[in-house]
């Protein structure tokens, strides 16, 4: 099968592009320079798609950047990076006069709510109420294809919690306190932290490329949450990538800290959480490699 991935180079990208290579798929990255095995988003754009079985677009611009001051420029970035080059995908696959059998979109959880009772499955209803749900509207919404279109091509969107990995993502910038004995909660700590493993995530977008037997062709996308099916609080994760590591977890970080540091509407990501279910990821017959903490972690910290 070939595939076509924006946002291919990234710390996900990059994952998926190895997994989907070691089962002898081929691989074409969308990506802002050019090079071997890739093309660029002015190229697809002016060129149109290249022919391939699938898509997949990963692309957008790192919320947790810490090198970045959270400000107008910087989330006009945000939605830029993830609603104009999902537009110019959809688009391109709209226009294919032979479009693939899958188009994945890879966005968020934070179309939920954040709260520390209420429980989300990709059933659960929502409306956007703050600017990162607004994004995950604009950016679902903007990956739609045309009905005739979607009859045969297959829409699914993938929404994945706090991104692990040993080779970047969230952990890359944990890692180094924890390892100094700085680690310690966020804010209460007793905030849901939906996460995922990266190989997992990237397990689930590979598994969503292939037919699934007996699902009919929609206009609407199917959606699947990209987290493990365990449900953890920040002081969980805490605690364990602590005992992990085994170094104490006493630091902890108040949430007006992070808020300065971070900006009020980023920080929202660290300071609450929500507590979401892979129902349908589960039902699809996809099987976790790393369904809990410690079998994540231990894999990440390479104990």
């Amino acid at each position: 099968m070939r595939v076509l991935i924006g946002g291919g180079s990234g710390f996900v990208g990059r994952e998926l592009t190895c997994l989907l290579k070691n089962k002898g798929h081929e691989v074409t990255i969308i990506s802002r320079q050019p090079g071997l095995g890739k093309i660029t988003w002015g190229e697809l754009e002016s060129g149109g798609l290249p022919p391939c079985e699938a898509a997949v677009n990963l692309s957008g611009e790192n919320l947790m950047n810490p090198l970045r001051w959270w400000n107008e420029g910087y989330r006009k970035d945000l939605f830029s990076s993830r609603v104009d080059t999902t537009t110019i995908l959809s688009q391109a696959i709209a226009g294919s006069p032979s479009p693939p059998h899958a188009w994945v979109l890879v966005t968020g959880v934070a179309c939920y709510k954040p709260s520390l009772t209420a429980q989300y499955t990709e059933d659960s209803e929502w409306t956007p109420f703050d600017l990162l749900s607004r994004l995950v509207k604009e950016w679902e919404w903007a990956g739609r294809l045309p009905e005739n279109i979607a009859q045969n091509t297959r829409q699914v969107v993938i929404r994945p919690g706090v991104v692990l990995g040993r080779d970047g993502g969230a952990m890359k910038q944990m890692m180094t306190p924890f390892w100094l004995g700085l680690g310690g909660t966020l804010g209460s700590g007793r905030q849901p932290f939906p996460w995922i493993h990266v190989s997992d995530l990237a397990g689930i977008i590979a598994h969503a490329l292939v037919p699934f037997p007996d699902t009919p062709s929609s206009a609407v996308p199917q959606v699947f949450n990209g987290v493990a099916p365990a449900l953890n609080t920040n002081y969980e994760f805490t605690k364990e990538l602590g005992r992990v590591l085994r170094r104490p977890t006493v630091f902890p970080v108040p949430g007006f800290v992070i808020e300065a540091l971070m900006g009020s509407e980023r920080a929202i990501v660290l300071t609450q959480g929500q507590k979401v279910e892979p129902k349908r990821t589960l039902e699809s017959g996809f099987q976790y490699q790393y369904p809990d903490l410690s079998s994540a972690l231990k894999e990440i910290v390479g104990r």
